[in-house]
């Protein structure tokens, strides 16, 4: 939950005489204390500074907002004019983010209240109340999904010859079909757990798809309660015939017969469970954090349960029988039509019908890189040293500008040393075999691998050992702090000097996501930047203490506290009469001291225009307070995921733009960086991009004071209003040709 006061920054270790451990290269680890910075100034602070306090209750609940959130994508699958597949991808993505809030929020404020530790929010809030309303909210919402696909996208997808249909719609053909694949492909790795006093009930793993099985001795007469899982192996739809999909517990269910021969199959209900997956790594375990990580990865898997899903037909007592045993509440149970688990149509979503997607769009090459494109190889270096390149995925490749940029450095025998951050990246990363091809290469490669990176803690374990093996420098970063800044850094041999070159990004370097993801870069070889990297990545590999940068700032100790002082400025050029204005893009702002100098600022009249994705605890339109506060919000086919923040300075434009949101984990405990924009034409293109995205011409969702989103997708004459994401593309094509439309 979202908290009144910061926590105190932890800053890098200091050492303990006498106390620490030898790791496994044999090299004495000193056992480490953080040392506290400063608190950031807290509310009472900000008030004794700014002038009069500010009201109680100007924060809107962290939690209700992102369940606005979700609800805006599921109002994106409701929407008729969304092609067909996209609607059922919005009710897959639906369905998974509420997984994740689920395991991650509700889990942990649960856990929070169940140790005492839980306090009001900063809404404000009783924890009791936040969780009344995430569980009434949560059903009216999980209602209105279930209805959307069952009452309208399944039956259109029939009348366009894709049919998710129950093992009673079946043809006799095809039930026998199945009931081969049954046989041959499912029935062997099934395993039914009989619940009785010689077989404790069974444990229920995360998200996984159960039957409860009722089944009655012949003999004795008794009743027996048992449970199939449904073998996340497997695909979730089967296809009985072309594009007629039905889901696999109904075929399992349809052969409960052979999978308890001689007993009498009375009752079968489909059950799903929620766990509490989020991590928590103790601090003293840092010196040994990817055991500790390991273990901890084991024990998610134990959580306790938060969530409850059935379908509506249930049995009263298998629902008792099922809340007793998980020791939950029947508050906590979510009965549901079914099928259960519509995450399982991201594989119906991926049908080769493009006629029901989004009009099929390939990234182009930069401008400012196709000029070197058809050299061999592709000179980046020589691009970078003529000009800042600014980037702007999925619209300019990923491919041909990041990745290839780092291909090259891999493949230079000039080059000297990478440096990278790691936060997720894919299973067949380029990114990794560029970095592997550059230690074998003989170049110093560091990689700093962020291990904690929640739901992908897995892949990076494996993908850092695969890179300490090959002879890369792996660091994990500083204690009680995640990296997740997205840096690259290439030091260069040429002539008699060495020269950097720098990418600097808001998104992760994963070339899968790249092409969904909206995200900005800057590949530079400015020796600011090159020196402020520099020091960065020495303070992520070793011992240094640096927190002044050129054109950088950095979380935890100066990101917060420099945005801030741009926003007080902006109130100085507006009281002077200057050009003033604060423009940001994030994807959450919930920050309390960010917030209330946004307030400051629109009560000296500085015109504010949040641009933001998900969670927002700003409450815009209100008298006295925010009545110059705009807040929009945009979805579409791709995910909105860049950081942005624009000042008026005084008629000299100021931009940043980085990896960092408005939130207390991004601004104290994770190391974040913001790179300022130096060239003014890229200056006046994110300045453009943010008054796109603001504009009463473009389609977005505005926020009310209330807390209520509304969406504003047509004009007064009912026309509908353009996506900023489609003119984007409109504008790529454009330069591209017919063939970027293929």
């Amino acid at each position: 939950m979202a908290q009144t006061n910061h926590p105190s920054v932890p800053a890098q270790p200091q050492k303990r005489a006498g106390e620490g451990t030898t790791d496994v290269f044999g090299t004495f680890r000193p056992r480490v204390v953080p040392d506290l910075e400063p608190e950031p100034p807290g509310l009472d602070a900000a008030s004794e500074e700014f002038g009069a306090e500010l009201p109680q209750g100007r924060f809107l609940d962290r939690e209700r907002s992102w369940l606005a959130f979700n609800e805006r994508v599921l109002e994106l699958a409701e929407d008729p004019a969304t092609p067909l597949l996209e609607r059922a991808n919005y009710l897959a993505i639906f369905a998974s983010n509420l997984d994740e809030f689920f395991m991650v929020r509700v889990a942990g404020l649960k856990r929070r209240m169940a140790t005492g530790v839980a306090t009001r929010s900063a809404s404000g809030l009783q924890p009791r109340d936040v969780l009344d309303l995430i569980l009434t909210r949560s059903r009216e919402l999980m209602a209105r999904h279930a209805a959307c696909f069952q009452n309208d996208v399944a039956p259109q997808l029939a009348d366009e010859g894709i049919h998710v249909i129950r093992w009673g719609e079946l043809t006799e053909k095809e039930q026998a079909r199945l009931a081969t694949l049954f046989r041959q492909q499912i029935f062997p790795v099934l395993t039914p757990l009989a619940v009785d006093p010689a077989h404790p009930f069974p444990y229920i793993s995360g998200l996984s798809l159960n039957l409860a099985v009722v089944v009655r001795n012949p003999v004795s007469g008794h009743e027996h309660f048992a449970r199939v899982k449904v073998p996340p192996i497997l695909s979730r739809f089967l296809e009985a015939g072309p594009q007629r999909y039905v889901p696999l517990e109904d075929v399992i269910a349809a052969h409960l017969e052979e999978l308890f021969p001689g007993m009498d199959v009375l009752d079968h209900h489909m059950f799903r469970v929620t766990r509490n997956e989020d991590l928590e790594v103790e601090e003293d375990d840092a010196e040994n954090l990817l055991q500790a990580l390991e273990k901890e990865l084991m024990r998610r898997r134990f959580g306790p349960p938060v969530r409850l899903e059935v379908e509506e037909s249930i049995a009263p007592r298998v629902l008792d029988l099922l809340v007793h045993e998980l020791k939950m509440k029947h508050t906590e149970v979510y009965p549901l039509p079914g099928p259960l688990d519509l995450t399982g149509l991201f594989a119906i979503a991926g049908l080769d019908r493009p006629e029901l997607k989004f009009q099929r769009f390939i990234a182009g090459t930069h401008r400012d890189l196709a000029e070197v494109e058809s050299a061999s190889p592709p000179d980046i270096f020589a691009a970078m040293r003529e000009r800042d390149i600014l980037l702007h995925h999925p619209y300019d490749s990923f491919s041909t500008s990041v990745q290839a940029f780092l291909d090259q450095a891999a493949a230079d025998p000039d080059v000297l040393a990478i440096k990278q951050t790691l936060y997720r990246t894919s299973g067949d990363s380029p990114i990794v075999d560029a970095l592997i091809d550059a230690a074998e290469a003989g170049k110093q490669v560091l990689v700093l691998v962020e291990i904690k990176a929640r739901f992908d803690e897995q892949a990076n374990i494996k993908w850092a050992r695969k890179l300490e093996e090959a002879g890369c420098h792996v660091v994990y970063g500083l204690v009680g702090l995640k990296t997740h800044c997205k840096l690259s850094l290439v030091v260069r041999q040429e002539g008699d000097t060495l020269r950097r070159y720098s990418h600097v990004g808001t998104g992760n370097y994963h070339p899968k996501t790249a092409r969904l993801y909206e995200d900005l870069g800057l590949l530079t070889a400015d020796p600011q930047v090159g020196a402020d990297l520099s020091h960065l990545f020495n303070r992520l590999s070793g011992y240094s203490r640096r927190a002044t940068y050129n054109r950088l700032l950095v979380a935890p100790r100066s990101l917060r506290d420099g945005l801030v002082s741009r926003i007080m400025a902006e109130i100085e050029h507006q009281k002077a009469g200057r050009p003033a204005f604060v423009r940001i893009k994030v994807n959450s702002i919930v920050d309390e001291a960010l917030i209330d100098a946004l307030y400051r600022a629109s009560q000296a009249g500085v015109p504010v225009d949040i641009w933001v994705r998900g969670i927002c605890a700003v409450r815009p339109g209100v008298a006295g307070l925010s009545e110059n506060i705009r807040i929009r919000s945009v979805l579409g086919r791709f995910l909105e995921h860049s950081r942005v923040f624009a000042f008026g300075n005084g008629g000299e434009p100021e931009v940043w733009f980085g990896s960092a949101d408005m939130m207390h984990r991004n601004l104290d405990r994770r190391i974040e960086a913001l790179v300022r924009v130096a060239d003014p034409a890229h200056r006046a293109t994110l300045n453009r991009l943010l008054e796109t995205g603001m504009s009463d011409s473009t389609s977005s969702w505005h926020l009310a004071a209330d807390g209520d989103w509304t969406r504003h997708s047509t004009d007064a004459e009912g026309r509908p209003l353009r996506n900023v994401q489609e003119m984007l593309i409109d504008a790529r094509r454009r330069r591209r040709g017919p063939s970027a439309a293929t």
